[in-house]
Protein backbone atom coordinates (compact mmCIF):
# COMPACT_ATOMS: atom_id res chain seq x y z
CA UNK A 1 0.00 0.00 0.00
CA UNK A 2 0.87 3.72 -0.34
CA UNK A 3 -0.88 7.05 0.55
CA UNK A 4 -2.66 8.21 -2.26
CA UNK A 5 -4.75 11.45 -2.49
CA UNK A 6 -7.92 9.35 -1.15
CA UNK A 7 -5.69 7.27 1.53
CA UNK A 8 -4.15 3.85 1.58
CA UNK A 9 -4.63 2.04 -1.04
CA UNK A 10 -3.20 -0.94 -3.22
CA UNK A 11 -0.25 -0.16 -5.91
CA UNK A 12 -0.36 -1.82 -9.33
CA UNK A 13 2.03 -4.55 -7.98
CA UNK A 14 2.50 -8.45 -7.98
CA UNK A 15 0.31 -10.41 -4.96
CA UNK A 16 3.33 -11.03 -3.34
CA UNK A 17 5.93 -8.47 -3.46
CA UNK A 18 6.90 -7.73 -0.19
CA UNK A 19 7.70 -3.90 -1.16
CA UNK A 20 4.36 -2.73 -1.54
CA UNK A 21 1.57 -5.44 -0.35
CA UNK A 22 0.95 -5.34 3.70
CA UNK A 23 2.46 -7.89 5.55
CA UNK A 24 4.05 -6.44 8.65
CA UNK A 25 1.95 -5.75 11.42
CA UNK A 26 2.23 -2.34 13.12
CA UNK A 27 0.88 0.41 15.74
CA UNK A 28 0.81 3.83 15.36
CA UNK A 29 1.85 6.69 17.52
CA UNK A 30 -0.77 8.22 19.22
CA UNK A 31 -2.51 11.01 16.85
CA UNK A 32 -1.66 9.01 13.84
CA UNK A 33 -3.94 6.32 11.76
CA UNK A 34 -2.98 3.80 9.10
CA UNK A 35 -3.57 0.27 7.91
CA UNK A 36 -2.94 -2.58 10.20
CA UNK A 37 0.26 -4.17 7.94
CA UNK A 38 1.84 -2.16 5.99
CA UNK A 39 4.31 -3.26 3.07
CA UNK A 40 8.28 -2.50 3.63
CA UNK A 41 8.05 0.91 1.42
CA UNK A 42 5.27 2.71 3.75
CA UNK A 43 7.02 1.20 6.88
CA UNK A 44 9.94 3.40 5.82
CA UNK A 45 8.24 6.58 4.39
CA UNK A 46 6.21 6.42 8.04
CA UNK A 47 8.75 4.95 9.86
CA UNK A 48 8.30 7.97 12.26
CA UNK A 49 4.46 7.61 12.73
CA UNK A 50 4.94 3.99 13.46
CA UNK A 51 4.77 3.10 17.24
CA UNK A 52 6.57 -0.54 17.05
CA UNK A 53 5.85 -3.27 15.28
CA UNK A 54 3.43 -5.63 16.13
CA UNK A 55 4.50 -9.22 15.73
CA UNK A 56 3.14 -11.72 18.29
CA UNK A 57 5.62 -14.39 17.77
CA UNK A 58 8.84 -13.39 19.78
CA UNK A 59 11.08 -14.92 16.83
CA UNK A 60 9.84 -13.49 14.13
CA UNK A 61 9.50 -10.40 15.81
CA UNK A 62 13.88 -10.85 16.62
CA UNK A 63 14.03 -11.86 12.73
CA UNK A 64 11.92 -8.89 11.30
CA UNK A 65 13.83 -6.21 13.38
CA UNK A 66 17.33 -7.69 12.14
CA UNK A 67 15.79 -7.75 8.07
CA UNK A 68 14.83 -3.87 8.80
CA UNK A 69 18.35 -3.47 10.49
CA UNK A 70 20.13 -3.86 7.44
CA UNK A 71 17.40 -2.51 5.36
CA UNK A 72 17.82 0.45 7.22
CA UNK A 73 21.48 0.81 7.02
CA UNK A 74 21.31 0.24 2.94
CA UNK A 75 18.53 3.01 2.82
CA UNK A 76 19.98 5.39 5.07
CA UNK A 77 23.27 4.76 3.52
CA UNK A 78 24.97 4.17 6.40
CA UNK A 79 26.18 0.38 5.47
CA UNK A 80 29.98 1.72 5.31
CA UNK A 81 32.08 3.45 7.76
CA UNK A 82 32.47 6.74 5.19
CA UNK A 83 32.15 9.58 3.64
CA UNK A 84 32.71 11.67 7.33
CA UNK A 85 31.50 10.49 10.83
CA UNK A 86 28.95 7.52 10.59
CA UNK A 87 27.72 8.60 13.70
CA UNK A 88 26.83 12.61 12.39
CA UNK A 89 25.10 10.85 9.32
CA UNK A 90 23.01 8.47 11.61
CA UNK A 91 22.17 11.69 13.46
CA UNK A 92 20.53 13.40 10.17
CA UNK A 93 18.94 11.00 9.46
CA UNK A 94 17.22 10.89 13.08
CA UNK A 95 16.41 14.48 12.81
CA UNK A 96 15.33 14.75 8.71
CA UNK A 97 13.93 10.81 8.43
CA UNK A 98 14.49 8.33 5.93
CA UNK A 99 14.87 9.91 2.31
CA UNK A 100 12.11 8.75 0.02
CA UNK A 101 13.93 9.72 -3.22
CA UNK A 102 16.44 8.38 -5.07
CA UNK A 103 20.11 8.86 -3.92
CA UNK A 104 23.12 7.72 -6.41
CA UNK A 105 26.15 6.68 -4.71
CA UNK A 106 29.45 6.42 -6.01
CA UNK A 107 29.39 2.99 -6.84
CA UNK A 108 26.32 2.55 -8.73
CA UNK A 109 24.60 1.44 -5.81
CA UNK A 110 21.69 3.52 -4.72
CA UNK A 111 19.98 4.46 -1.26
CA UNK A 112 16.66 6.53 -0.51
CA UNK A 113 13.90 4.18 -0.42
CA UNK A 114 12.84 4.69 -4.23
CA UNK A 115 16.72 3.97 -4.73
CA UNK A 116 17.15 0.90 -3.05
CA UNK A 117 13.25 -0.70 -3.20
CA UNK A 118 13.39 0.47 -7.22
CA UNK A 119 17.15 -1.15 -7.53
CA UNK A 120 15.97 -4.51 -5.72
CA UNK A 121 12.25 -4.52 -6.87
CA UNK A 122 12.74 -7.87 -8.60
CA UNK A 123 14.27 -9.59 -5.67
CA UNK A 124 11.60 -9.01 -3.10
CA UNK A 125 9.11 -11.09 -4.41
CA UNK A 126 7.85 -14.21 -2.17
CA UNK A 127 6.98 -16.47 -5.16
CA UNK A 128 8.63 -14.79 -8.02
CA UNK A 129 9.96 -17.96 -10.25
CA UNK A 130 13.55 -17.21 -10.75
CA UNK A 131 14.51 -15.87 -7.30
CA UNK A 132 11.79 -16.27 -4.79
CA UNK A 133 13.06 -13.86 -1.62
CA UNK A 134 15.19 -15.49 0.77
CA UNK A 135 14.30 -19.23 -0.82
CA UNK A 136 16.41 -21.24 -3.14
CA UNK A 137 14.31 -22.03 -6.01
CA UNK A 138 16.44 -25.26 -6.98
CA UNK A 139 14.64 -27.43 -3.97
CA UNK A 140 11.72 -28.87 -6.17
CA UNK A 141 14.09 -30.26 -7.92
CA UNK A 142 16.55 -31.76 -5.41
CA UNK A 143 14.23 -32.70 -2.97
CA UNK A 144 11.55 -35.44 -2.73
CA UNK A 145 8.19 -33.58 -4.45
CA UNK A 146 6.38 -36.18 -2.64
CA UNK A 147 8.29 -35.71 0.79
CA UNK A 148 7.71 -31.86 1.80
CA UNK A 149 7.22 -30.33 4.78
CA UNK A 150 3.92 -28.84 4.66
CA UNK A 151 2.57 -25.62 5.90
CA UNK A 152 2.49 -26.92 9.80
CA UNK A 153 6.26 -27.43 9.87
CA UNK A 154 6.45 -24.06 8.46
CA UNK A 155 4.76 -22.52 11.16
CA UNK A 156 6.52 -23.51 14.22
CA UNK A 157 3.64 -22.73 16.49
CA UNK A 158 1.17 -25.23 14.35
CA UNK A 159 1.71 -29.10 15.22
CA UNK A 160 3.94 -30.93 13.23
CA UNK A 161 4.57 -34.38 13.61
CA UNK A 162 4.60 -35.15 17.48
CA UNK A 163 4.79 -31.77 18.76
CA UNK A 164 1.65 -29.98 20.09
CA UNK A 165 0.25 -27.27 18.85
CA UNK A 166 0.82 -23.70 21.18
CA UNK A 167 -2.68 -21.44 19.62
CA UNK A 168 -4.88 -23.32 17.80
CA UNK A 169 -5.91 -27.21 16.82
CA UNK A 170 -4.69 -28.15 13.28
CA UNK A 171 -5.97 -30.85 10.86
CA UNK A 172 -3.26 -32.84 9.39
CA UNK A 173 -5.36 -33.49 6.30
CA UNK A 174 -7.20 -30.08 6.28
CA UNK A 175 -3.98 -27.56 6.22
CA UNK A 176 -4.98 -24.12 6.24
CA UNK A 177 -2.56 -21.85 3.73
CA UNK A 178 -0.91 -19.45 4.94
CA UNK A 179 -1.57 -15.56 3.79
CA UNK A 180 1.39 -13.27 2.94
CA UNK A 181 2.01 -11.92 6.13
CA UNK A 182 2.27 -15.86 7.79
CA UNK A 183 4.32 -16.97 5.02
CA UNK A 184 7.16 -14.11 5.30
CA UNK A 185 7.27 -14.10 9.31
CA UNK A 186 7.60 -18.04 8.70
CA UNK A 187 10.10 -17.66 6.51
CA UNK A 188 12.45 -15.14 8.37
CA UNK A 189 11.93 -17.58 11.96
CA UNK A 190 13.03 -20.57 10.09
CA UNK A 191 16.14 -18.63 8.96
CA UNK A 192 17.16 -17.44 11.97
CA UNK A 193 15.37 -19.61 14.50
CA UNK A 194 15.37 -23.28 12.53
CA UNK A 195 15.66 -26.62 14.12
CA UNK A 196 18.48 -29.14 13.60
CA UNK A 197 18.32 -32.84 12.82
CA UNK A 198 16.36 -34.37 9.57
CA UNK A 199 14.20 -32.45 7.41
CA UNK A 200 13.70 -32.98 3.42
CA UNK A 201 16.21 -34.70 1.53
CA UNK A 202 18.57 -32.87 -0.57
CA UNK A 203 20.15 -34.02 -3.23
CA UNK A 204 22.96 -32.09 -4.71
CA UNK A 205 25.99 -33.83 -6.78
CA UNK A 206 27.17 -37.08 -4.82
CA UNK A 207 25.77 -35.55 -1.59
CA UNK A 208 22.51 -36.88 -0.12
CA UNK A 209 21.35 -35.66 3.14
CA UNK A 210 18.19 -34.99 5.00
CA UNK A 211 20.50 -33.28 7.76
CA UNK A 212 20.42 -29.98 8.76
CA UNK A 213 22.38 -27.83 11.31
CA UNK A 214 20.89 -25.20 13.58
CA UNK A 215 20.09 -21.74 12.97
CA UNK A 216 22.04 -19.22 14.09
CA UNK A 217 20.09 -18.12 16.71
CA UNK A 218 18.84 -21.21 17.79
CA UNK A 219 17.78 -21.57 21.72
CA UNK A 220 19.31 -17.91 22.00
CA UNK A 221 17.55 -14.30 23.77
CA UNK A 222 18.38 -11.43 21.86
CA UNK A 223 18.37 -7.48 22.88
CA UNK A 224 16.66 -4.71 20.85
CA UNK A 225 16.84 -0.96 21.70
CA UNK A 226 13.12 0.29 21.81
CA UNK A 227 12.61 4.15 21.40
CA UNK A 228 9.11 6.19 20.85
CA UNK A 229 8.60 5.80 16.86
CA UNK A 230 10.17 3.07 14.41
CA UNK A 231 12.62 5.43 12.61
CA UNK A 232 14.84 6.02 16.39
CA UNK A 233 14.18 1.74 16.93
CA UNK A 234 15.79 1.30 13.63
CA UNK A 235 18.47 3.59 14.21
CA UNK A 236 19.05 2.81 17.82
CA UNK A 237 19.81 -1.26 16.51
CA UNK A 238 22.38 0.08 13.99
CA UNK A 239 25.78 -0.96 14.56
CA UNK A 240 28.87 0.60 13.18
CA UNK A 241 30.54 -0.65 10.30
CA UNK A 242 34.12 -1.47 10.31
CA UNK A 243 36.28 0.63 7.94
CA UNK A 244 37.17 -2.03 5.46
CA UNK A 245 32.99 -2.85 5.03
CA UNK A 246 32.62 -2.33 1.56
CA UNK A 247 28.57 -2.61 0.40
CA UNK A 248 30.07 -4.03 -3.04
CA UNK A 249 31.59 -7.65 -0.48
CA UNK A 250 28.90 -6.92 2.31
CA UNK A 251 25.83 -8.38 0.42
CA UNK A 252 22.61 -9.39 1.69
CA UNK A 253 21.26 -12.79 0.21
CA UNK A 254 19.12 -10.86 -2.11
CA UNK A 255 22.03 -9.08 -3.35
CA UNK A 256 23.96 -11.51 -4.35
CA UNK A 257 24.53 -12.52 -8.21
CA UNK A 258 24.53 -16.08 -7.87
CA UNK A 259 22.97 -18.61 -5.44
CA UNK A 260 25.25 -20.10 -3.14
CA UNK A 261 26.93 -23.69 -3.57
CA UNK A 262 25.12 -26.03 -1.21
CA UNK A 263 28.88 -27.84 -1.18
CA UNK A 264 30.68 -25.12 0.25
CA UNK A 265 30.64 -23.85 3.94
CA UNK A 266 28.88 -20.68 4.28
CA UNK A 267 30.57 -17.55 3.08
CA UNK A 268 32.10 -15.67 5.91
CA UNK A 269 30.17 -12.42 6.73
CA UNK A 270 32.16 -9.30 5.72
CA UNK A 271 30.27 -6.87 7.88
CA UNK A 272 26.84 -5.94 9.37
CA UNK A 273 23.95 -6.41 6.86
CA UNK A 274 25.70 -10.27 5.76
CA UNK A 275 25.94 -10.83 9.45
CA UNK A 276 22.26 -9.59 10.12
CA UNK A 277 21.31 -11.63 6.95
CA UNK A 278 23.03 -14.35 5.09
CA UNK A 279 24.46 -16.65 8.29
CA UNK A 280 20.83 -19.15 7.89
CA UNK A 281 21.97 -22.70 7.87
CA UNK A 282 18.46 -24.14 6.33
CA UNK A 283 17.33 -23.53 2.62
CA UNK A 284 13.46 -23.53 1.81
CA UNK A 285 11.11 -22.77 -1.09
CA UNK A 286 7.95 -21.89 -0.51
CA UNK A 287 5.00 -23.46 -2.88
CA UNK A 288 2.58 -21.07 -3.50
CA UNK A 289 -0.87 -21.59 -3.65
CA UNK A 290 -2.99 -21.46 -6.85
CA UNK A 291 -3.94 -17.53 -5.92
CA UNK A 292 -0.34 -16.48 -6.03
CA UNK A 293 -0.68 -14.74 -2.65
CA UNK A 294 -1.26 -17.74 -0.41
CA UNK A 295 1.55 -20.79 0.82
CA UNK A 296 0.30 -24.16 -0.19
CA UNK A 297 3.02 -25.73 0.55
CA UNK A 298 7.22 -25.69 1.78
CA UNK A 299 10.42 -27.65 0.97
CA UNK A 300 12.80 -26.90 3.92
CA UNK A 301 16.16 -28.89 4.05
CA UNK A 302 20.03 -28.05 4.93
CA UNK A 303 21.60 -25.24 3.02
CA UNK A 304 25.59 -26.12 3.53
CA UNK A 305 27.07 -29.28 3.50
CA UNK A 306 29.65 -28.23 5.53
CA UNK A 307 30.60 -26.95 9.49
CA UNK A 308 28.53 -24.64 11.19
CA UNK A 309 29.89 -20.71 10.99
CA UNK A 310 27.90 -19.05 14.26
CA UNK A 311 29.05 -15.80 13.24
CA UNK A 312 29.47 -12.35 15.65
CA UNK A 313 26.39 -10.93 16.83
CA UNK A 314 25.53 -7.38 18.08
CA UNK A 315 22.12 -8.33 20.05
CA UNK A 316 23.16 -11.09 22.24
CA UNK A 317 25.16 -11.26 25.76
CA UNK A 318 27.75 -13.20 25.71
CA UNK A 319 28.48 -15.47 28.72
CA UNK A 320 31.81 -16.76 29.41
CA UNK A 321 32.50 -20.77 29.12
CA UNK A 322 34.57 -22.09 31.62
CA UNK A 323 36.74 -23.36 29.01
CA UNK A 324 37.09 -19.67 28.33
CA UNK A 325 35.09 -19.46 24.91
CA UNK A 326 31.79 -17.42 24.48
CA UNK A 327 28.19 -18.65 24.55
CA UNK A 328 25.60 -16.59 23.90
CA UNK A 329 22.85 -16.00 26.74
CA UNK A 330 19.84 -18.07 26.20
CA UNK A 331 16.66 -17.88 26.18
CA UNK A 332 14.50 -18.91 29.84
CA UNK A 333 11.26 -18.10 30.06
CA UNK A 334 11.00 -18.30 33.55
CA UNK A 335 13.92 -15.57 34.22
CA UNK A 336 12.60 -12.13 34.40
CA UNK A 337 15.07 -9.18 31.93
CA UNK A 338 15.70 -7.25 35.46
CA UNK A 339 17.91 -10.11 35.96
CA UNK A 340 20.27 -9.53 33.36
CA UNK A 341 20.23 -5.77 33.47
CA UNK A 342 24.11 -5.37 34.78
CA UNK A 343 25.18 -7.13 31.87
CA UNK A 344 22.81 -4.61 29.34
CA UNK A 345 23.60 -1.39 30.98
CA UNK A 346 27.40 -2.07 32.09
CA UNK A 347 30.44 -2.41 31.04
CA UNK A 348 32.18 -6.19 31.59
CA UNK A 349 34.36 -6.07 34.52
CA UNK A 350 36.58 -9.19 33.69
CA UNK A 351 36.79 -12.21 31.75
CA UNK A 352 34.60 -13.99 34.03
CA UNK A 353 31.91 -11.49 33.51
CA UNK A 354 29.22 -11.40 30.40
CA UNK A 355 30.09 -9.33 27.49
CA UNK A 356 27.34 -6.75 26.46
CA UNK A 357 25.47 -6.32 23.81
CA UNK A 358 27.56 -4.37 20.98
CA UNK A 359 24.46 -2.33 19.85
CA UNK A 360 24.40 -1.09 23.47
CA UNK A 361 27.13 0.74 23.00
CA UNK A 362 25.59 2.92 20.51
CA UNK A 363 21.90 2.99 21.19
CA UNK A 364 22.08 6.30 23.32
CA UNK A 365 23.05 7.75 20.84
CA UNK A 366 19.95 8.14 19.10
CA UNK A 367 17.86 8.59 22.02
CA UNK A 368 18.99 9.06 25.84
CA UNK A 369 16.05 7.33 27.68
CA UNK A 370 14.94 4.07 25.55
CA UNK A 371 13.72 0.67 26.36
CA UNK A 372 15.63 -2.80 25.55
CA UNK A 373 13.03 -5.50 24.49
CA UNK A 374 14.02 -9.12 25.04
CA UNK A 375 12.79 -11.16 22.27
CA UNK A 376 13.76 -15.29 22.20
CA UNK A 377 12.80 -18.50 21.72
CA UNK A 378 13.51 -21.44 24.83
CA UNK A 379 14.30 -24.50 22.64
CA UNK A 380 17.09 -27.54 22.66
CA UNK A 381 19.58 -25.94 20.89
CA UNK A 382 20.61 -29.45 19.61
CA UNK A 383 17.46 -31.17 18.87
CA UNK A 384 14.40 -29.91 17.21
CA UNK A 385 12.28 -29.14 20.23
CA UNK A 386 10.65 -25.88 20.79
CA UNK A 387 9.15 -24.88 24.18
CA UNK A 388 7.87 -21.22 24.74
CA UNK A 389 8.94 -17.78 23.02
CA UNK A 390 10.23 -15.22 25.48
CA UNK A 391 9.22 -11.60 25.11
CA UNK A 392 9.79 -8.65 27.52
CA UNK A 393 10.29 -4.98 27.77
CA UNK A 394 12.19 -3.27 30.01
CA UNK A 395 10.78 0.57 31.72
CA UNK A 396 11.80 3.62 30.10
CA UNK A 397 14.67 3.91 32.47
CA UNK A 398 17.51 2.86 30.76
CA UNK A 399 19.88 6.03 30.06
CA UNK A 400 23.15 6.84 29.05
CA UNK A 401 22.98 8.81 32.34
CA UNK A 402 23.82 4.95 33.36
CA UNK A 403 27.27 5.99 31.66
CA UNK A 404 27.63 9.73 32.95
CA UNK A 405 26.68 8.41 36.51
CA UNK A 406 29.64 5.88 37.60
CA UNK A 407 28.56 6.12 41.06
CA UNK A 408 25.39 3.70 40.12
CA UNK A 409 27.28 1.16 38.63
CA UNK A 410 27.59 -0.74 42.08
CA UNK A 411 24.53 -0.15 43.46
CA UNK A 412 22.53 -1.61 40.03
CA UNK A 413 25.05 -4.85 40.32
CA UNK A 414 24.11 -5.10 44.04
CA UNK A 415 20.57 -4.71 43.47
CA UNK A 416 20.86 -7.69 40.74
CA UNK A 417 22.82 -9.44 42.95
CA UNK A 418 20.88 -9.85 46.43
CA UNK A 419 18.05 -10.20 43.89
CA UNK A 420 19.45 -13.28 42.79
CA UNK A 421 21.51 -13.89 46.03
CA UNK A 422 17.83 -14.77 47.68
CA UNK A 423 16.45 -16.24 44.70
CA UNK A 424 18.60 -18.74 44.86
CA UNK A 425 18.88 -19.20 48.95
CA UNK A 426 14.96 -19.38 48.49
CA UNK A 427 15.48 -22.77 46.11
CA UNK A 428 17.78 -24.13 48.29
CA UNK A 429 15.89 -23.81 51.38
CA UNK A 430 13.03 -25.45 49.42
CA UNK A 431 15.18 -28.20 48.33
CA UNK A 432 16.19 -29.11 51.54
CA UNK A 433 12.80 -28.56 53.50
CA UNK A 434 11.37 -30.75 50.80
CA UNK A 435 13.79 -33.48 51.50
CA UNK A 436 14.11 -33.42 55.45
CA UNK A 437 10.01 -33.83 55.44
CA UNK A 438 9.91 -36.55 52.89
CA UNK A 439 13.45 -37.74 53.85
CA UNK A 440 13.05 -39.13 49.69
CA UNK A 441 15.56 -38.53 47.80
CA UNK A 442 13.80 -39.66 44.92
CA UNK A 443 10.68 -37.75 45.59
CA UNK A 444 10.72 -34.39 43.14
CA UNK A 445 10.21 -31.09 45.03
CA UNK A 446 9.60 -29.71 41.75
CA UNK A 447 5.83 -28.70 42.79
CA UNK A 448 7.57 -26.83 45.61
CA UNK A 449 9.60 -25.23 43.69
CA UNK A 450 7.30 -23.88 41.13
CA UNK A 451 5.11 -22.37 43.70
CA UNK A 452 8.02 -20.20 45.35
CA UNK A 453 9.50 -19.09 42.27
CA UNK A 454 6.35 -17.81 41.38
CA UNK A 455 5.72 -15.76 44.45
CA UNK A 456 9.71 -14.60 44.88
CA UNK A 457 10.62 -13.62 41.18
CA UNK A 458 7.68 -10.98 40.21
CA UNK A 459 7.83 -9.49 43.72
CA UNK A 460 11.67 -9.55 43.32
CA UNK A 461 11.68 -7.85 39.91
CA UNK A 462 9.19 -5.29 41.22
CA UNK A 463 11.56 -4.24 44.37
CA UNK A 464 14.45 -3.78 42.01
CA UNK A 465 12.80 -1.95 39.69
CA UNK A 466 11.03 0.36 42.62
CA UNK A 467 15.01 1.02 44.18
CA UNK A 468 16.48 1.01 40.68
CA UNK A 469 14.51 4.37 40.41
CA UNK A 470 14.82 5.93 43.37
CA UNK A 471 19.10 5.85 42.59
CA UNK A 472 20.32 9.30 42.78
CA UNK A 473 21.74 9.84 38.86
CA UNK A 474 22.76 13.62 39.03
CA UNK A 475 26.09 15.31 37.85
CA UNK A 476 29.06 14.34 40.46
CA UNK A 477 26.69 13.14 42.75
CA UNK A 478 28.99 10.58 44.69
CA UNK A 479 26.03 9.20 47.69
CA UNK A 480 23.29 7.74 44.92
CA UNK A 481 20.83 7.11 48.48
CA UNK A 482 21.40 3.32 47.80
CA UNK A 483 20.79 1.57 51.19
CA UNK A 484 22.50 -1.87 50.61
CA UNK A 485 21.40 -3.05 53.91
CA UNK A 486 17.30 -2.02 53.50
CA UNK A 487 17.40 -3.89 49.73
CA UNK A 488 18.89 -6.49 51.45
CA UNK A 489 16.19 -6.66 54.20
CA UNK A 490 13.53 -6.09 51.24
CA UNK A 491 14.59 -9.03 48.80
CA UNK A 492 15.34 -11.35 52.08
CA UNK A 493 11.81 -10.73 53.29
CA UNK A 494 10.24 -11.81 49.99
CA UNK A 495 11.84 -15.37 49.89
CA UNK A 496 10.96 -15.65 53.50
CA UNK A 497 7.22 -14.84 52.34
CA UNK A 498 7.01 -17.13 49.54
CA UNK A 499 9.02 -19.80 51.19
CA UNK A 500 6.58 -19.80 54.60
CA UNK A 501 3.90 -19.76 51.71
CA UNK A 502 4.50 -22.71 50.36
CA UNK A 503 5.66 -24.63 52.71
CA UNK A 504 3.13 -23.80 55.64
CA UNK A 505 0.77 -26.58 55.04
CA UNK A 506 3.08 -29.32 56.25
CA UNK A 507 4.03 -27.12 59.41
CA UNK A 508 1.20 -28.55 61.31
CA UNK A 509 2.75 -31.55 61.79
CA UNK A 510 6.09 -32.08 64.02
CA UNK A 511 8.37 -33.59 61.21
CA UNK A 512 6.98 -30.66 58.86
CA UNK A 513 7.62 -27.81 61.46
CA UNK A 514 11.08 -29.41 61.91
CA UNK A 515 11.86 -29.59 58.33
CA UNK A 516 10.86 -26.48 57.49
CA UNK A 517 12.36 -24.67 60.56
CA UNK A 518 15.54 -25.80 60.07
CA UNK A 519 15.89 -24.94 56.36
CA UNK A 520 14.92 -21.86 56.94
CA UNK A 521 18.39 -21.00 58.06
CA UNK A 522 19.63 -21.32 54.84
CA UNK A 523 17.27 -18.10 54.35
CA UNK A 524 18.00 -16.23 57.45
CA UNK A 525 21.85 -16.61 57.02
CA UNK A 526 22.02 -14.71 53.67
CA UNK A 527 19.65 -12.35 55.87
CA UNK A 528 22.56 -11.90 58.51
CA UNK A 529 25.38 -11.71 56.78
CA UNK A 530 25.10 -11.37 52.78
CA UNK A 531 27.99 -9.74 51.96
CA UNK A 532 29.92 -13.19 52.88
CA UNK A 533 26.39 -14.92 51.17
CA UNK A 534 27.60 -13.23 48.05
CA UNK A 535 30.86 -14.33 48.07
CA UNK A 536 30.50 -17.87 48.71
CA UNK A 537 28.08 -17.65 45.74
CA UNK A 538 30.82 -15.97 43.74
CA UNK A 539 33.61 -18.61 44.74
CA UNK A 540 30.71 -21.55 43.91
CA UNK A 541 30.36 -20.41 40.75
CA UNK A 542 34.21 -20.02 39.97
CA UNK A 543 34.33 -23.53 41.26
CA UNK A 544 31.88 -24.69 38.89
CA UNK A 545 33.37 -22.95 36.09
CA UNK A 546 37.13 -24.45 36.91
Amino acid sequence: MTRNKGGWGRVNTSASNLIDQPWIPVAWVKGQSGPPEVGLRDLFVHAREIRTLLVPEAPAHSALLRLLYALTARIAALDEAGPGSWGDRREQVREQGFSEQSIDLPDGRKAGIEGYFGQWSHRFDLFDGDRPWLQDPRLPDQCDRNNTAGVHKLVMSRAAGNNHSWFEHWSHDNPVPLDLSQSALALLTWHYWGDPGGLSRRAVGQVRSHYAKASPLRAALSYHPQCDNLLLTLLAGLTPPDGSVSRHTDLCPWEREDLPDPLKPMPEPQGPCSRLTACSQHALCLVPAPDGEHTADAYITWAYDAERIRPEDDYLIWDITKDGTTSPRLAHSSRSLWRDIDALLLKQLDDAHPVQPKVMDHAFDVSEYLRVRALGFEQDASQAANHQYVDSVTPVLLSRVEEDAPSTERPVRQLRELGELFGHRLEQATKEAWLKYTDDKKNDPGAWLDAVAARYWPSAEDEFWSRFRQLTRSDGAMDTGFDFDAACRAFGRHALDAYEAVTDSVTRTPRGAKAVTKAKAVILAALKDPHKAMQQAVTKSAAKKS
